[in-house]
């Protein structure tokens, strides 16, 4: 076993953020950095200047075992549709409450703002309960999404989908000059004025491929996303949606690498 107990944890965590010859910031000296007896934190062995590598992380102020925390970060990695609370309640043995708490910083780490270039999907999907209404998206929430084929995708949750809110994020997610494929929704229609090659199948004429125009791609992840939902937590609040949004989109991008790969790169993300 990797990490056999707190102490290893801590110790991989003070070698991320500090390397192996820290310098210390009191006396300005590469340091041999010794762990102190009954505390997380290691001295200075010539000054004695503590240095607390759980301060300002995920761990800052639990009393959880690190080991119990590594081990949840572990589900996470070897899932394929999400790890519920409840779940994380039932493996570690921790109560709801601290099982919520550690599932949504870990989901912290997941993440990411990346900046996709080339051959690019926009789409808009909904998220929550329909409502009985007429007006059937009034309780559902929007998340807006782009994918680069055969690339990563990043989604965000927003206030509505018109070009106020769409636009500002095409811009800062994806780069200028860019082949965007989308529906034909009314926001999208300034995108050839930005400077993109903007082109559009018409969903509504039963039109969904034309060429290498199509959504598919972005389609496929909104199937995931939903399914995986649906299935693992039945429910997400609009509070927290990003931080699901934000896991299921580091799942997507890294369904390449290996299962150990994926929780080093988590735990490499503590910082």
């Amino acid at each position: 076993m990797e990490y056999p107990d707190d102490e290893a944890c801590l110790r991989k965590i003070f070698l991320d953020r500090y390397g192996k010859t820290p310098t210390c910031p009191r006396c300005n000296k590469p340091s041999k950095f010794y762990l102190v007896k009954g505390r997380k934190c290691f001295a200075c062995a010539f000054c004695g200047r503590q240095l607390h590598p759980l301060a300002n992380t995920i761990f800052h102020k639990s009393s959880t075992s690190l080991k119990d925390w590594f081990y949840a970060i572990y589900l996470f990695s070897v899932s394929k549709n999400g790890v519920s609370a409840k779940e994380i309640e039932r493996h570690v043995g921790v109560t709801y409450k601290t099982a919520h708490r550690m599932c949504r910083q870990i989901r912290k780490l997941m993440g990411e703002d990346d900046v996709l270039c080339g051959d690019v999907e926009v789409d808009e999907t909904y998220i929550g309960g329909r409502h009985k209404r007429s007006d059937r998206y009034s309780k559902k929430s929007a998340v807006f999404g782009v994918v680069e084929r055969k690339g990563r995708v990043s989604a965000k949750h927003v206030k509505s989908t018109g070009s106020r809110a769409l636009i500002p994020e095409i811009r800062r997610r994806i780069c200028d000059g860019a082949n965007i494929h989308s529906d034909e929704h009314h926001a999208y229609k300034v995108l050839n004025k930005l400077g993109y090659n903007h082109q559009t199948v018409c969903h509504s004429c039963k039109e969904y491929v034309r060429g290498d125009v199509y959504t598919n791609t972005i389609e496929g992840f909104w199937s995931q996303l939903k399914r995986s939902i649906n299935g693992t937590f039945h429910h997400v609040s609009p509070k927290y949606l990003q931080l699901y949004v934000d896991e299921f989109c580091f799942r997507y991008n890294m369904r390449n690498k290996e299962t150990n790969e994926v929780f080093r790169v988590l735990i490499s993300k503590i910082q």
